[in-house]
């Protein structure tokens, strides 16, 4: 589970890549690109590339000709990515886009309610991160990525020449000094406001000596990437060919903030019929394994076993579920990660590795495992008969994903589900011109 940091499998491709590196500022103002008709913010911007389902491209699609998911997600017959890049120079041409007069940083805050909740607000800076191998220590990821993504986001960068959505980074803030920065912003009035899937966003521009202050603070110390290590190690990758392509662009907020969110990322089985039975007997000598009433509000339960340890929730087709508690004195020394201490604690690696691997094994030779964090789709999809199983977790701690980062080791897939996603299309970053 250790993490290959380097993005190269010799060292000396790492060093030569980051030749000069030493001397570039972690966060740095820029001169960045906006849509000119601001008021019509919420037409124009879109979750992140990989959070937008076809039935959402259309609709976001349908809500303006210049929404910036044309760019991110680019259709056509022939080449998709160079259309994006023709659209692109029509955009700038036409005066869609516009260049802001001089560099600077964009506070974000973006205002939402969970489930059952009062309005949270989640505030940020975004800011011209470097972008260097991770072998520096100054960006650090934490779940593992797949070439496919990567190369998709790499041949669309190669094609624009430019950065269209803001990775989501978190930067510890044990003085407070940049949430207390990011509040005083926030006094002012907004340059500019948008609303996208029930989510109100605020944006503020800070140019001259304040936004070269405000950088300063967010470089301070390491960056953890939170959000779009595909697109940021796709950076990595097309600066090795472009050295002149240092930047890209991250919106940094502190890991204190009271509006940073991390939901689980539930586990949805489609296969055969699972004899549940069998597979609960095979698991009680590591859990406890508990039926559980349909009274029972399945997800205060759930959390309500986190402090008693690593714990999760079975739903079955026939709308009964079943809860499993680790035991403590479990033996885990079989397990893969059982000798990473940042990644042994995991509930969500326990769980993969003990019960979903389990139900897998019992779906069939033809089982898929599925993700998402709406627990209200992953009960139906069960209930339904559309999928055999879901399992469902407790979301992990932001100081569990911090560890994780500074050990250099790597979380399961769909480990963390951070949210509100950061929306593309607030601010572009040319990387040429």
């Amino acid at each position: 589970m250790r993490l290959d940091t380097g993005n190269s499998t010799h060292k000396e491709e790492r060093v030569a890549g980051m030749a000069g590196s030493s001397r570039e500022a972690l966060v740095e103002p820029f001169v960045g690109e906006r849509y000119a008709a601001s008021a019509r913010l919420s037409d124009f911007i879109a979750p992140p590339y990989d959070e937008i389902s076809p039935e959402k491209r259309r609709d976001l699609a349908s809500r303006s000709s210049c929404n910036i998911v044309h760019l991110v997600l680019p259709e056509g017959k022939d080449d998709k990515y160079e259309n994006a890049a023709r659209l692109l120079r029509s955009w700038r041409g036409e005066g869609v886009l516009k260049r802001d007069p001089q560099p600077g940083v964009y506070v974000v805050q973006q205002h939402f309610r969970l489930s059952g909740e009062q309005i949270r607000t989640r505030t940020g800076v975004i800011g011209a991160v470097a972008v260097e191998p991770y072998s520096r220590g100054r960006i650090r990821p934490h779940v593992r990525t797949d070439a496919g993504a990567r190369n998709d986001r790499l041949a669309l960068l190669a094609a624009t020449e430019a950065v269209f959505e803001a990775l989501l980074m978190l930067k510890r803030d044990d003085g407070n000094e940049l949430g207390t920065a990011l509040s005083h912003v926030t006094t002012e009035q907004a340059v500019a406001q948008a609303d996208l899937d029930d989510v109100h966003v605020e944006l503020w521009f800070l140019g001259g000596s304040r936004g070269e202050a405000l950088s300063e603070i967010a470089g301070t110390g390491p960056l953890y990437l939170a959000d779009g290590h595909h697109r940021y190690e796709a950076a990595v990758a097309y600066r090795k060919q472009n050295p002149e392509a240092k930047r890209t662009l991250g919106l940094i907020v502190p890991v204190d903030d009271p509006g940073l969110a991390v939901l689980a990322t539930h586990r949805v089985v489609y296969g055969d019929g699972i004899d549940f039975e069998k597979v609960f007997g095979e698991l009680r000598d590591r859990f406890q394994i508990h039926e559980l009433t349909t009274e029972l509000d399945y997800a205060g339960h759930l959390a309500d076993l986190r402090d008693r340890g690593t714990a999760c929730v079975v739903i079955k087709p026939d709308g009964t579920a079943v809860s499993l508690l680790l035991r403590q004195r479990a033996k885990l020394g079989n397990l893969p990660f059982a000798n990473e201490p940042a990644a042994a604690s995991l509930d969500v690696l326990r769980v993969d590795e003990m019960v979903v691997r389990q139900l897998l094994s019992a779906a069939g030779k033809d089982a898929v495992l599925r993700y998402r964090a709406d627990w209200d789709h992953v009960v139906n999809e069960v209930v339904r008969g559309t999928a055999v199983a879901s399992v469902m977790l407790n979301p992990t701690a932001v100081e569990q994903v911090l560890g994780v980062a500074d050990a250099g080791v790597v979380m399961p897939h769909k480990a963390t589900f951070f949210t509100p996603k950061v929306p593309g299309g607030v601010v572009t970053l040319a990387l040429r011109g």
